[in-house]
């Protein structure tokens, strides 16, 4: 399958990262967030990726043509003219295509403007900002028996806060710090390509939302799965979440890193 990155978010809450790149390429243990969600797809048999860019989507362009072109082993020939031969192919064999689609629009105008892209077969949809250990296999299977046009990812983050219970005296009867919230849409998501018949009449502009304007009208039709993960899931909103992140992969402890 096909897989489509909303990466165009600028990261204001990521104002010391994010300032000079897109939130996408913030870096968890020296690598864009971006990479650690490409190489989770392609541990799944995502080969092709569709992304689709927004804020300073230059920087990301930059960062994969130095991958590929920069990465392994290499003869510059200058006597020949610069001519280069590589030692060892690229790390990775993926087919990326890169797509602006506007420094303002919102998700579901992104989706829509690469709509060409996606093929006449399911495609796989996720953002640009979080981290999980979701089996897409499993994740495509819900789509496959719920045949609806669209099947989000369920998942209970952990609360940002503890909580109280607090009894009428105001005794403190019992305090929590690892509640854990409801379930929300975690981001992976399989579509249709019959979505883009339904998204042609709910567009509004640049700033149609792919949550509140798509997937709240598919549920409102009946045309929406949920595939109830239960396993690690985790955004990067914030530079404390950055951080989070930063010491799991430091320390050997990330549980979205399911390649070996």
């Amino acid at each position: 399958m096909k897989a489509v990155i909303l990466a165009g978010g600028m990261g204001t809450r990521l104002d010391e990262e994010s300032e000079s790149k897109p939130k996408p390429m913030v870096e968890v243990g020296g690598r864009p967030i971006l990479w650690h969600i490409m190489k989770h797809l392609a541990w799944h048999g995502v080969e092709e990726f569709v992304v689709a860019l927004g804020h300073r989507g230059d920087v990301v362009k930059r960062y994969f043509t130095d991958q590929s072109n920069l990465a392994g082993d290499m003869v510059v020939d200058m006597s020949e003219g610069s001519i280069v031969t590589r030692h060892d192919p690229p790390p990775e064999g993926w087919k990326i295509h890169l797509c602006d689609t506007g420094p303002h629009a919102n998700t579901a105008a992104r989706l829509w403007k690469v709509r060409h892209l996606v093929g006449d077969a399911p495609f796989l949809v996720t953002y640009g900002d979080g981290v999980s250990d979701v089996d897409l296999k499993m994740l495509v299977k819900a789509h496959e028996l719920g045949k609806r046009v669209a099947t989000i990812t369920a998942v209970r983050p952990p609360a940002r806060f503890g909580a109280l219970h607090v009894l009428g005296n105001g005794r403190v009867a019992e305090f929590s710090e690892k509640q854990r919230e409801g379930w929300i849409n975690g981001g992976y998501m399989v579509f249709e390509p019959r979505i883009f018949e339904q998204m042609e009449l709910w567009l509004v502009g640049e700033q149609t939302d792919l949550s509140a304007g798509v997937l709240a009208k598919l549920a409102e039709m009946g045309e929406l799965t949920a595939h109830q993960h239960g396993g690690y899931w985790q955004c990067m909103d914030t530079m404390r979440e950055k951080r989070l992140l930063d010491a799991l992969w430091a320390n050997g402890a990330a549980p979205w890193k399911v390649w070996p």
